[in-house]
């Protein structure tokens, strides 16, 4: 993983770990991997994957059974209100770097319809 420098590194994990369960790589109720694990995969401090993990225990997106380790919430609302921020974000994102570029609130839509036609001709 590569992290941004303007950006704590345990809110990127997070992050990381939201858009591994929105994209369904990690599923509701399902174990995921343990704090060192996570430490080596990431190659971050153990203390910070702790941190993360704490931060979404806290918003109920995680839970812990002790002794076996942390676990993606089984509520669906829940998950799929977490994946509609991701979406959010992206989008407003996505809207701040058009409006930088010069395009118009009001084209937005039109100039999206025309990428991704151009790109569906690519691909043909």
């Amino acid at each position: 993983m590569e992290f941004k420098n303007n950006i704590p590194i345990y809110l990127q994990i997070e992050q990381y770990l939201y858009r591994q369960i929105a994209l369904g790589q990690l599923k509701a109720g399902e174990k995921i991997p343990s704090v060192r694990n996570l430490a080596l995969e990431l190659t971050v401090n153990v203390n910070t994957v702790q941190r993360a993990l704490q931060q979404m225990n806290d918003q109920g997106i995680l839970y812990t059974k002790r002794g076996e380790g942390n676990f993606v919430t089984e509520d669906t609302e829940l998950l799929n209100q977490t994946k509609q921020s991701l979406i959010d974000n992206e989008l407003e994102e996505f809207v701040q770097n058009m409006d930088k570029l010069g395009v118009k609130e009001e084209s937005l839509v039109s100039t999206l319809q025309n990428y991704l036609k151009q790109r569906d001709e690519k691909d043909e």
